[in-house]
């Protein structure tokens, strides 16, 4: 596609973003290359942006937003507005001479206002604003209806009507209004007539079955058929077997087990066993002898179905219980036939006044009445839609296709609110929805990270992750308190749970060393010290106990404790060579003369150099993607976080300009000189090396100490030359 439109981008962070300032950028959106838009998707919720606006730019309701749905919502601004520059001014409140009524989205929108205004009683106005469109109860108040095809039941006007609906929403559910109040539609009242029409169909088909007495004679028998049946089944296995009678009885251990325990009529293990003594031919008692868990049941029996089939019986055999069953058969057969609806929780008188008024088509009517109204509900909808985007769709865009209002006002919508921890706040707080992609991303960020649980007294909890991005962190650690302050102001209770290191600051990374040798000789000290301080114990133990055997021991002149003399000369050696160390390393020092300094600084360079190094290289690559990403976006740029970013998102403490400090503090403890002790010892033994002259041969002639001493140099005398031996005598000439 040939590029129409010439971008500007900005700078900001060290990430190059194209700028969204007037309408014509907005309109041409759909022709700047993806590969420079910063997100390519977003979630819809967990952001600090209003949920509405999301869920109507989310046009297939999977929770994301993504291009293409972008793209939509500018289109749809482009038909509706006459010019998108108005999209600037983030305002609800919309002039209805800014609506394109030359396109047919905008026409319909244009008539839809002035149909809400008119219905306020606003015909004359020129704007209208979403707090209008909102006032559902006062646009439809002429009618009760808001064309969503649901009514409740204060909808109708007839009263007789309105109880009919409640009596459908008590059986067959509701469904939500426009206006939240619970009503039925169309399917609920087709639901509800239908199933009283089966219900009504099925008490007809009764045939006998529900005259006098059958109801309470079929309710007794299958109360207890089951078990009845099982009985005489038992009775006929004893005259088949003998042995069947004592076997499929009471078994002896079951009887013994149920003798530990507490036991009731309704125990459970009761009510297994068989109704009564199993036997051949054995007929079922109706009074002595039952199971005491089946006793109330088969009286019922005997009283609603035996006696007025049978009369008065005191047992009841096989014979006579099929005869009862033969009789109750059409009852049971009828209830089995029973439609399984709720409509039954009406009284059947209701049911009946219900089937046979004229109440489903009134419903209908009402309904349709609704209905007819969808058209003026949609363009509710589409207006809403229109101070949403107007108010919303530049600011989605600035944290969308840029992320100017985080790299701008460090307060993009992914952020949450501030952290106050340790003497600095920190802004660039996100929410932790899912903490294994946050274990496993967060680390790629390249920033000091810190995971807090946030609690509020009513019981509120979140998860948020912080960037430390300023001070130092030695009071930083799991367990600490703080609060955070989300974007609605409501401060919450916050306990660091988890910290992942990284560099805060290349002045951070230059202390890193010094500090860990200091907590390193602190450790060493504290150890020793608790070394030192078990053997005082131990000797102390040990003396106690001598001291309490003094009197069954002879008393001995302690031996004087002889001087180890190659111990001594040990020391000697060692502390001269490191008198010879130290007067090699302060000569090779004031060596340097005037570039001492650089000597210093070299020192320190040496010792720093590696941490700073490291930490100039992980600063570099800190950004805020891998976080945002764990939180559902797709971030399609490298949004840095470099270090003067960094300082800005991390505010320290700091005096309010212009206070006074009162230095002055009557609990401070007394500080001891030890600077000057130090200082003095120093400037002592430098003295005392330039007295002995070993420092000689690195100063100037004019101060060194055997000159100014008046000291004769010692000078190294070469030795003697040696006389030449004498010739060999010659040999005396013969």
């Amino acid at each position: 596609m040939s590029q129409t439109h010439k971008w500007t981008f900005f700078r900001a962070g060290e990430v190059d973003q194209v700028v969204l300032a007037k309408g014509d950028d907005i309109a041409h959106l759909a022709e700047l290359d993806q590969k420079l838009w910063v997100a390519l998707a977003c979630p819809t919720r967990g952001l600090e942006f209003p949920n509405r606006t999301l869920d109507l730019l989310d046009l297939d309701q999977d929770g994301r937003i993504r291009v293409p749905e972008i793209l939509t919502a500018v289109a749809w601004a482009q038909a509706v507005f006459r010019n998108l520059d108005d999209l600037f001014e983030g305002k609800a409140l919309v002039p209805l001479a800014s609506i394109n009524d030359a396109t047919p989205e905008g026409k319909g929108i244009l008539a839809g206002a002035k149909r809400i205004l008119t219905n306020l009683g606003k015909a004359t106005a020129d704007t209208i604003s979403l707090e209008e469109v909102a006032d559902l109860d006062k646009i439809f108040s002429a009618t009760k209806l808001n064309g969503d095809g649901i009514v409740p039941s204060d909808s109708a006007e007839d009263p007789a009507t309105s109880a009919a609906i409640d009596d459908i929403i008590k059986t067959h559910g509701s469904l939500p209004d426009r206006s939240g109040k619970p009503g039925v539609n169309q399917a609920i009242v087709d639901k509800f007539f239908g199933d009283a029409k089966d219900y009504l169909e099925w008490l007809g088909q009764a045939k006998g079955a529900d005259s006098p007495g059958v109801p309470a004679q079929g309710t007794a028998v299958a109360a207890v058929k089951t078990k009845v049946d099982d009985y005489f089944i038992r009775c006929r296995m004893a005259a088949f077997d003998a042995r069947a009678g004592a076997a499929l009885g009471a078994p002896d251990a079951l009887l013994l087990a149920l003798s530990t325990k507490n036991l009731t009529v309704d125990h459970p293990d009761i009510a297994q066993l068989p109704l009564a003594r199993i036997g051949a031919g054995f007929p079922l008692p109706l009074a002595d002898g039952l199971n005491p868990a089946w006793a109330a049941k088969i009286a019922a029996l005997a009283q609603d179905a035996v006696l007025p089939l049978l009369g008065s019986r005191k047992e009841l055999s096989e014979a006579d219980w099929m005869y009862i069953k033969d009789k109750v058969a059409a009852y049971e057969a009828w209830q089995a036939a029973k439609p399984i609806s709720p409509v039954a929780l009406l009284p059947e008188a209701r049911i009946r006044e219900l089937a046979a008024g004229n109440f489903r088509q009134a419903i209908t009517d009402l309904i349709a009445s609704d209905a007819a109204l969808a058209g003026e509900s949609s363009q509710i909808d589409a207006v809403e839609r229109m101070c949403l985007f107007r108010r919303d769709l530049v600011k989605l865009l600035h944290n969308f296709v840029n992320f100017a209002e985080f790299y701008k006002e460090r307060r993009g919508i992914f952020q949450i609110g501030t952290l106050f921890i340790d003497g600095r706040s920190c802004d660039f707080c996100l929410p932790v929805n899912d903490p294994a992609k946050q274990a496993m991303l967060g680390i790629l960020a390249k920033s000091y990270l810190v995971y807090c649980d946030c609690t509020r007294p009513s019981g509120a909890k979140r998860s948020i992750v912080a960037a430390l991005t300023g001070g130092d962190t030695d009071n930083v650690m799991v367990g600490r308190n703080g609060v955070f302050y989300d974007r609605q102001g409501q401060d919450w209770d916050a306990t660091v749970t988890k910290i992942v290191e990284n560099p805060i600051s290349i002045r951070q990374a230059f202390w890193s060393p010094y500090k860990s040798f200091i907590r390193m000789i602190e450790a060493q000290v504290a150890k020793r010290a608790a070394a030192a301080d078990q053997e005082a114990r131990g000797k102390a133990e040990s003396t106690a106990a001598s001291a309490a055997q003094i009197d069954k021991t002879a008393e001995k002149k302690p031996e004087a404790k002889k001087i180890d003399v190659g111990t001594v000369a040990a020391i000697g050696v060692a502390v001269a060579g490191v008198g010879a160390f130290l007067s090699t390393i302060l000569g090779l020092f004031f060596g340097l003369g005037i570039w001492i300094p650089v000597g210093i600084m070299g020192i320190l360079l040496m010792i720093s150099g590696p941490s700073m190094l490291i930490a100039w290289l992980k600063l570099r690559q800190r950004n805020i993607g891998p976080l945002l990403d764990a939180n559902g976006w797709a971030v399609n740029a490298l949004a840095k976080i470099n270090i003067p970013f960094g300082e800005a998102l991390t505010q320290m403490a700091c005096f309010p300009q212009g206070s006074n400090h009162l230095l002055g503090d009557p609990f401070a403890e007394k500080k001891k000189p030890w600077g000057r002790y130090l200082a003095l010892a120093a400037v002592l033994a430098l003295a005392a090396l330039w007295f002995l002259g070993k420092l000689d041969p690195f100063l100037p002639e004019s101060v060194k100490a055997d000159r100014l001493l008046g000291r004769t140099p010692t000078v190294q005398q070469a030795p003697a030359p040696t006389a030449p031996a004498p010739a060999p005598a010659e040999p005396a000439k013969k």
